[in-house]
């Protein structure tokens, strides 16, 4: 990611920091398919600060990636630049994507994601964002519900209906279905049951074991797609790996022989062009 700071010298401490907040603005915006942060896919190209200007260029594993998503993504970019504090001039552009010209123009104008899409846009924007909050929030419950069976082998998978937020540990992955419970509106609080549809529905026992099936396919999609994006971007983009952060979910135990000795933790990835000599 290249990182641009102007002003004078006095300044530049305050332009540091405004560039920190703008990072950390974008950080908390997530691609809805990956579930992840734009910020760690490596998606912010470039981010310039100057005084109260901020500029932002995106960047996709691919120039077909759907519009739908490329547009949330830089819209939802420009929202979390434009509620700064500080900021009076927010300009975010997406390169090289074949909507590029027509997403950048409706950013520009603030015309909305109808407005930019006209008679293309199927589905209100809203409509969208609702749906990937119920797809991860069940790839995040999923993740815990797994997590305890491995810890707990001798317990039942049927009687998971029964588990609670109580029951789980306080750690990053239950922070994570708390924060995806609490998009959804469902209640946070030690008593509620963990294995829930996006509305709160329970499941009876008979109905738990495919219920986590669902579940762990949606996981598994998300983190699949996540893991060959990664990829993708980084052939498109060399070098774009420094801008990326590992997400353990997404990678098998069979990535690690990838590593290089001299790093071992290196992000787990499979080059493309390593695809088919790996595979053979």
């Amino acid at each position: 990611m290249v990182l641009a700071l102007r002003g004078t010298t006095a300044d530049t401490a305050t332009s540091a920091t405004a560039y920190t907040a703008a990072h950390a603005a974008l950080s908390t915006v997530f691609d809805p398919e990956l579930d992840e942060p734009i910020t760690d896919l490596g998606f912010v190209r470039s981010l310039a600060v100057d005084e109260a200007r901020v500029t932002v260029h995106l960047r996709l594993p691919t120039s077909f990636c759907s519009p739908n998503f490329a547009y949330l993504m830089a819209s939802d970019a420009k929202d979390a630049l434009t509620a700064l504090p500080w900021t009076e001039h927010v300009v975010v552009q997406l390169d090289d994507h074949h909507d590029s010209d027509l997403i950048n123009a409706g950013l520009a104008a603030d015309a909305g994601y109808r407005g930019t899409f006209r008679h293309e846009a199927e589905q209100d924007l809203d409509e969208l964002r609702e749906t990937f909050r119920r797809k991860a929030h069940t790839a995040a419950m999923e993740r815990c519900l797994t997590a305890l069976l491995r810890a707990q082998p001798d317990r039942q998978v049927d009687r998971l209906g029964e588990v609670t937020l109580g029951d789980l540990p306080d750690d990053e992955r239950t922070a994570a279905l708390r924060r995806r419970r609490a998009a959804l509106g469902l209640p946070d609080v030690r008593t509620a049951v963990v294995l829930v549809s996006h509305d709160g529905t329970t499941y009876a026992a008979a109905d738990v074991p495919l219920a986590l099936r669902r579940a762990r396919s949606t996981r598994v999609s998300i983190d699949g797609n996540a893991h060959f994006c990664r990829g993708l971007l980084r052939t498109r983009y060399p070098g774009s790996e420094q801008d990326q952060t590992e997400r353990p979910e997404g990678a098998e135990p069979a990535d690690a022989v990838l590593r290089p000795p001299t790093a071992p933790t290196a992000p787990t990835f499979i080059p493309l062009t390593q695809l088919k000599e790996h595979l053979s």
